[in-house]
């Protein structure tokens, strides 16, 4: 991990504090931002794009969805949500001008390249845009996971533990652990109350001014995360349009600022609903939890579930204390969202794979989450990929029938290349759990965590690029050996 601290002072207004947040972001990671452009993006609809079709209508959908957020903020001069966006904007172009060496504070309107910096906040919505635009060699593989997280109340409800693990791609492994703390108001006029979330800690990237995973510790009380749920019916992508809608990842931000519960985070966060990057959140309330006491009954655990055209929200806090735990993995919880997003056709021609309650990683989770018992046994169980011995691990239809994808931790790089195997997810790919975070209700109030960083080496060999197949790739900047145990994060 790379650390980063960022503050900004309130003496200043809340535009300038924006832009310089990004501008200085720019400045103390140059470096890594270069070397995580270059191992993830550079080439995205780049000058040796083929797909030139699909860029253009990428080009024209961001170009007219940045125009509508400008025509939004300009018409509501004094709503916070669209002070937030601004903020949230500004801070991405003080990260590019300063990056390209330009720095010059925007008084009023003010442009964002569409494929520029910009990319390195989308990799999330463009999972989804790239379905709805109609590219034509997608790169999601049909069925790869991104993500588990598992909330556990401790015996006796002592604790409550939150623990998250990105799956991604291995060339998106230079991370940063962020803090910022950033003196903005709620909304745009001077004596306007700070916003509750304005001291944050979340797990991120080079040039990323989100955390992506996500994985978020709010000052104001709160933790949020979420695993992707994609969504596999194609009838939706009407609903994916660039007037209407703020994409994803500025409306996680602004969630974040200006929630200080479960119930008006969902509220914030489902305006606008761009049916991009599409989620299971949860919204864990530490204020609301009582050490040692009986279920407050709700406010301690909210569920959101999106897809195009459809936000669920539910108080799960019931559910959390009836069942000690709450397990995130891909795949929704909610049955209209599971229904409506294609699910069911899926179970019907690959099995239980897809299902809610027979998924692997629902069953391990299940027999799996009474051995949490502190920070360090959920390290463990987040880390856990035991896929050459686990009779959970193994796919029925594949050979060989052990596979690296069907752990709490996937290592798809230990899948044989000339295995066969019913969908893209379980092939060999330089693919899987990069990282575990975990924090308790102790750790949140001081904006602490634990983190692992890399893939999971805990019962399997650690990855290692030189010997992997996938040694071609560009991996600049990181290790080649990722033997790298837990570091607990605190902050002075």
């Amino acid at each position: 991990w790379a650390f980063l601290e960022l503050g900004t002072s309130g003496g200043y207004n809340d535009s300038l504090q924006a832009y310089a947040a990004g501008v200085v972001e720019a400045a103390v990671s140059e470096e890594l931002i270069y070397m995580h452009w270059m191992n993830t993006v550079v080439n995205y609809c780049g000058p040796f794009e083929y797909e030139v079709g699909y860029c253009e209508r990428l080009k024209s959908f961001l170009e007219a969805n940045l125009e509508w957020m400008q025509e939004e903020m300009e018409s509501n001069p004094d709503s916070a949500y669209w002070h937030q966006v601004r903020l949230t904007l500004l801070q991405l172009k003080g990260l590019e001008d300063s990056y390209e060496g330009r720095v010059s504070f925007p008084a009023g309107k003010f442009t964002i390249k569409p494929l520029g910096f910009l990319l390195l906040q989308l990799s999330g919505d463009l999972e989804d845009l790239e379905l709805a635009l109609n590219k034509t060699k997608i790169k999601p593989s049909l069925g790869s996971g991104s993500c588990s997280a598992l909330i556990k109340l401790l015996p006796g409800q002592s604790d409550l533990l939150v623990a998250h693990n990105t799956w991604n791609n291995y060339q998106h492994m230079l991370r940063v652990i962020k803090k910022y703390w950033l003196q903005f108001r709620e909304g745009p006029q001077g004596y306007s109350p700070l916003v509750p979330g304005n001291k944050l800690v979340f797990s991120s990237y080079p040039g990323t001014i989100f955390s992506c995973d996500d994985f978020y510790i709010l000052g104001s009380g709160l933790v949020t995360l979420e695993t992707t749920i994609g969504n596999k019916n194609p009838t939706l992508w009407k609903y994916v349009r660039p007037r209407g809608c703020v994409l994803e990842w500025v409306r996680n931000i602004v969630a974040n600022r200006l929630a200080s519960d479960g119930a008006t985070w969902a509220d914030i966060f489902k305006r606008f609903n761009s049916g991009t990057y599409n989620n299971q959140w949860m919204i864990v309330d530490y204020k609301a939890f009582i050490p040692g006491g009986p279920s407050p009954g709700s406010r301690v655990l909210t569920i959101l579930e999106q897809i195009p055209g459809m936000v669920v929200v539910a108080d799960k806090t019931s559910e959390l204390y009836q069942k000690t735990y709450w397990a995130s993995y891909n795949i929704p919880s909610f049955e209209t969202v599971f229904n409506a997003s294609g699910l069911q056709a899926l179970v019907a021609q690959y099995g239980d794979w897809f299902s809610y309650d027979g998924s692997p990683r629902a069953q391990i989770f299940r027999r799996n989450q009474s051995l949490v018992q502190d920070l360090d046994s959920m390290v463990r169980l987040m880390r856990y990929n035991d896929f050459l011995h686990d009779p959970l691990s193994l796919c029925k239809a594949c050979d060989p029938q052990p596979n690296g994808e069907n752990a709490i931790s996937a290592r798809s790089d230990l899948n044989p290349a000339n295995g066969s195997y019913p969908f893209q997810a379980l092939r060999q790919r330089s693919h899987g759990g990069i990282d575990v975070k975990v924090t308790s209700m102790s750790l949140a109030r001081i904006l602490g965590l634990l983190a692992a960083s890399g893939p999971t080496w805990d019962q399997v060999p650690p990855f290692q690029w030189s010997t992997s197949p996938f040694s071609g790739l560009l991996h600049m900047g990181q290790p080649d050996l990722w033997k790298f145990a837990p570091v607990k994060v605190s902050w002075d």
